[in-house]
């Protein structure tokens, strides 16, 4: 039988691909890279990229937000079709970018969720046997590199008002899922060959409408570190017994990482910082400029746009804040809004501002035990903490990259400020930074990728843009950095 030469190259190539030693350990098999640290170690990256530029591939991909999912030669995605309503998981080659297989997810109904929220937003995991994606209009699905399917373990539809955009974890024989949300709230452990639970683990903390529950849990030794809802803890891999806990102020949004024997988390939440909590003017000056009956009262149609929360300039996002509600101002119901109860208004909020719980960036000793006092952990930082993106660690530093653009750089061991500057980013941040080939990477939500030096003295060496929103983290693989936008999926690396 005759073979083509260019036949047996490509032969050779997918044969290369599927059997090179350590290809696994380079795979990308979670959020954010193995152990969500988000750091590739690995052949040089391109630094300048975008459609056409330094582009291997490109293909169109249904909508959705969660980070590429590689192994070996497939790149795993969950999708959401917006005009029939259907989730599936596809399977693409590394190699082209052509599609493998995809499978349906079928779901009686679809999870709603924020604005910026797609019920395609958890990144799946995969040991190079299987991948296990989740929904949470679904639950937990599993099958095998072929695409066929192993098992699953259905769930309740959940109900938050973020959206449940978890991401489950593989470790030794099991899979790992954190999942908060109105319905239900617990740490769950199930076997990663047949799905059957193996622990369960009911979180007790009081869900409210700011949660959002979104942080991957990592691994250290034989501790499952979780970010949940209003703290911070440490369980057994084995059994799901809690070692320790952080109680705190968070929205339990970005996933932690490990750092020199600490875990490094930044909590967020509504009232953090004292520039998330507006100040009202006084009723003088609300009359002067808003009274157009001149009764000396604030009527419904009177009343400007003022929010009890919000974000400021720069770092806005999809409804930005809390709106004040007039109803919340007319104590008596009379229609109408006197001194008197704006007064108290602004009392109010001078209190609540005086008790502001301040979110930060914690640092925690892993091999901590028990409930943790306040002295037992260190707080790095206050301001400038990222509402969503996770923070990263490396030789000693740790960065984080807030909505705006603000990238803030500490040393661990002091708690030292570094620098705090503007990337070439505006506006909401979803995606977490990354690094990768000695370069730092930050995604705006807009689809600006900035590229800039690690170390003290950070420099901007590329702006990138991809020419459409972007929320997904990306992932790098054997010099390859994979890039979902809202519309495609890119892979681009150096080209000679």
């Amino acid at each position: 039988m005759i073979i083509s030469m260019r036949r047996i190259t490509l032969l050779i190539s997918v044969a290369v691909v599927f059997l090179t030693p350590g290809i696994v350990s380079a795979d990308w098999p979670q959020f954010r890279g193995p152990n969500s640290d988000g750091i590739y170690k690995g052949k040089p990256v391109p630094t300048e990229f975008g459609p056409g530029v330094n582009e291997l591939w490109s293909i169109p991909l249904r909508s959705g937000h969660s980070s590429p999912c590689i192994a070996g030669s497939s790149i795993f995605l969950p999708t959401f079709d917006r005009e029939t309503r259907k989730l599936a998981v596809v399977c693409i080659q590394r190699l082209d970018g052509k599609i493998r297989w995809r499978r349906d997810v079928p779901v009686d109904a679809i999870e709603k969720g924020h604005p910026s929220f797609n019920p395609a937003s958890s990144t799946p995991a995969s040991d190079g046997e299987r991948v296990v994606a989740y929904f949470g209009s679904y639950g937990l699905i599993c099958f095998d590199t072929d695409g066929e399917k192993l098992w699953d373990l259905k769930m309740p539809l959940t109900k938050s008002y973020a959206g449940n955009a978890t991401s489950p974890i593989i470790v030794g024989d099991r899979v790992i899922l954190y999942r908060g949300n109105y319905v239900d709230h617990f740490l769950l452990a199930v076997d990663k060959h047949t799905g059957k639970e193996l622990w369960k683990v009911p979180q007790t903390e009081r869900f409210t409408t700011s949660m959002a529950c979104t942080s991957c849990p990592v691994v250290a030794e034989n501790k499952l570190i979780v970010h949940s809802a209003g703290a911070i803890q440490a369980f057994d891999v084995s059994t799901g017994k809690r070692v320790w806990k952080v109680a705190c102020a968070t929205t339990a949004t970005s996933t932690p990482v490990l750092a020199a024997g600490e875990v490094v988390v930044a909590t967020w939440n509504q009232t953090g910082e004292s520039s998330l909590v507006p100040t009202f003017s006084a009723f003088d000056k609300l009359i002067n400029e808003h009274d157009k009956d001149g009764d000396q009262l604030i009527s419904r149609d009177e009343l400007p746009r003022l929010m009890v929360f919000h974000r400021s300039e720069g770092t806005e996002a999809p409804q930005n804040g809390a709106p004040l509600r007039f109803g919340q101002v007319d104590t008596n119901k009379n229609g109408e809004i006197s001194a008197g109860e704006w007064r108290a208004l602004r009392e109010a909020r001078d209190a609540r501002r005086s008790r502001i719980v301040a979110h930060g960036i914690l640092a925690i000793n892993i091999d901590s035990n028990g409930m943790l006092l306040p002295k037992q952990i260190r707080r790095l930082e206050s301001k400038s903490i990222p509402e969503v993106p996770s923070p990263l660690y490396h030789n000693g530093l740790v960065y984080f990259v807030k909505n705006g653009g603000v990238l803030t750089c500490l040393e661990l061991k002091t708690g030292k400020s570094i620098y705090r500057m503007r990337t070439s980013g505006s506006g909401t941040h979803y995606s977490s930074p990354i690094i990768a080939d000695g370069k730092l990477f930050t995604i705006s939500g807009a689809g600006r990728i900035t590229v800039l030096s690690l170390g003290p003295a950070a420099k901007i060496l590329a702006t990138n843009e991809m020419g459409e929103p972007t929320y997904a983290t990306p992932a790098v693989v054997d010099g390859t950095i994979y890039v979902r936008t809202h519309t495609r999926l890119f892979a681009f690396a150096n080209q000679k």
